[in-house]
């Protein structure tokens, strides 16, 4: 959990996902189409992935991936991320984390 919590506060949007994912590959360019640079942590790609997916699971996140953590914060999966992309909430998140300054 440790880890996780540490790779979220590193950066303004932080996502973790898993590079098979075709959902994950959605919500990253969804971010990158709004000029927002998130940091990526592919889990399938990292030795101590399986661990960090089991504190996502923990977190609340079903399923484990994507899961999108702004300001540190955890925000939620796909559904959650489309649902403020929709509702125009993710915009300001983004730019109160400074993710964003237009």
């Amino acid at each position: 959990m440790e880890c996780v919590a540490k790779l979220a506060s590193q950066k303004a949007v932080v996502i973790f996902s898993k590079s098979s994912c075709s959902m994950c590959h959605a919500i990253k360019r969804l971010f990158y189409e709004q000029g927002v640079s998130p940091m990526i942590c592919e889990l399938d790609q990292v030795p101590n992935g399986k661990e960090m997916e089991w504190s996502l699971i923990r977190l609340g996140c079903n399923p484990s991936v994507p899961a999108v953590f702004i300001g540190g914060r955890f925000i939620g999966s796909a559904s959650t991320v489309m649902t403020l992309q929709i509702n125009g909430t993710l915009k300001k998140l983004l730019k109160d984390a400074g993710a964003l300054w237009l």
